[in-house]
């Protein structure tokens, strides 16, 4: 059914939300400048007319994954939050303060579900535009974007032989119980007590003896994987993909392609971008493009396949053009994407010191200026909830890269608001100290 509206029946014996809370604050003077009548018209598409009950305000949802992903919070912490917090309240759509959750949180996790990553794409789209009404993004910031790829990991243990083997044989074993399957043997205690030794002769250094316990475990699969084989009357397809998933695990060997890394996330790939401390990471490829002036997020999206840099040109720069509704002229991007396939109108310009001096000073201005996305990569890491993902599967991966980048552009937003407050402020402080001031000369 459709969603119900946040707006409450006015009552006079309830206080309301603008008569007690700061109307100058930065969440306040942000939720009057959001356009949240097209989200419901948007996001209207999404929800049937007359079946089951109404659903979760739409202002409600988008507001509080703005919230989520600004303050780097979890599903749990933002609806417990909401509750506490009046400004949140008011950013959402409420008039009256709430003394009860206003959802469940996994009504979050449903509600992404429901509109997947293009509608996450469209809650990137009016953030923009927002900054763009209020003066903060102008033109000249589009026409010149800095791009670059990290690596967005996934919420897995760092995936070894022993532990896959010990996973998968518990999965396999779990799903034969539900499906009443007799196995001979499940190997639950001799399966924990070699994964056990394993571990301690890894720790030892003793190598051939943790190799053995690995082999051991390798076997106790086998032979779970081969007895719901022959015992299984029907094979539903949940249980498909997870023998094929067992046989994929069994055959890989150190040198094989498209590894098994992790078994509640099969889309998992090893990325290795050549840092010291961290050689190898365990998700998907995400590109980046921000404006070269003041750093906004113009697009971000996941890339699956672990592809080449250069391959992920032409999609960044379509993604900014649609977000941003502008044209980009000009395109600064390091010495990764040499090679790379964009043929479009813009320009790109690859980082290269040595070839410096036959560029103009213009040109030399902004390609050093391109490092300036690196702290922005670091910031949604950090801030914005894209060091570790926690959604499911490769629509996850893509609807968290996107909303990391509406949380960090909706904290630049709340800077844009914070500041001329901080000024106006000292500025109201000066004149009371040089009216104090002169009151005690004049006494």
């Amino acid at each position: 059914m459709q969603p119900k509206n946040t707006r409450e029946n006015p009552d006079l014996f309830r206080m309301r939300l603008d008569q007690f809370i700061d109307m100058k604050h930065e969440l306040v003077i942000l939720a009057d400048k959001i356009e949240w009548s097209v989200f419901e018209k948007h996001f209207g598409a999404y929800y049937v007319d007359k079946k089951g009950r109404p659903g979760s305000p739409v202002r409600l949802m988008v507001g509080l994954h703005y919230l989520k992903h600004a303050f780097n919070e979890s599903d749990e912490s933002v609806v417990y939050g909401f509750v506490e917090n009046p400004y949140w309240q008011y950013f959402c759509g409420y008039d009256y303060f709430q003394k009860s959750l206003p959802i469940d949180p996994s009504s979050l996790t449903r509600f992404r579900k429901r509109i997947g990553s293009k509608g996450i794409e469209h809650m990137l789209h009016v953030l923009l535009r927002t900054a763009r009404n209020v003066g903060a993004l102008k033109a000249n910031h589009i026409s010149k974007v800095n791009i670059d790829t990290t690596v967005q990991e996934k919420a897995i243990a760092f995936p070894t032989d022993a532990r896959l083997y010990y996973k998968m044989r518990e999965q396999l074993v779990k799903a034969a119980e539900v499906r009443g399957i007799e196995l001979r043997q499940n190997y639950r205690r001799l399966a924990k007590k070699m994964l056990s030794r394993q571990s301690g002769y890894s720790r030892a250094k003793q190598m051939r003896r943790s190799a053995r316990m690995t082999r051991q475990l390798k076997t106790y699969l086998g032979r779970v994987h081969r007895d719901i084989v022959r015992k299984a009357d029907h094979l539903d397809p949940d249980l498909k993909h997870l023998l094929k998933q067992s046989i994929r695990l069994q055959e890989q060997s150190r040198e094989s392609k498209d590894k098994l890394y992790s078994i509640h996330a099969p889309e998992v790939e090893c990325i290795s971008k050549g840092k010291v401390h961290k050689r190898y990471e365990f998700g998907c490829k995400v590109s980046l493009a921000t404006s070269s002036r003041a750093n906004w997020v113009l697009g971000i999206q996941a890339h699956h396949g672990n592809p080449y840099d250069g391959h992920t040109l032409n999609t960044a720069i379509k993604q900014v053009e649609r977000l941003t509704q502008s044209k980009v002229d000009e395109v600064y991007v390091d010495l990764g994407y040499r090679g790379h396939d964009y043929q479009g109108d813009a320009k790109v310009h690859i980082v290269n010191f040595r070839s410096m001096a036959k560029k103009t000073r213009s040109v030399k201005r902004w390609l050093k200026r391109r490092s300036a996305i690196e702290p922005v990569i670091g910031h949604l890491k950090s801030d914005n909830g894209m060091a570790r993902n926690r959604l499911k599967g490769t629509e996850g991966d893509k609807i968290n890269a996107l909303l990391s980048g509406c949380g960090f552009n909706m904290r630049k937003l709340l800077a844009v608001f914070f500041l001329p407050m901080i000024i106006w402020q000292k500025i109201q402080q000066m004149f009371e100290n040089h009216y104090n001031l002169s009151i005690r000369f004049a006494g």
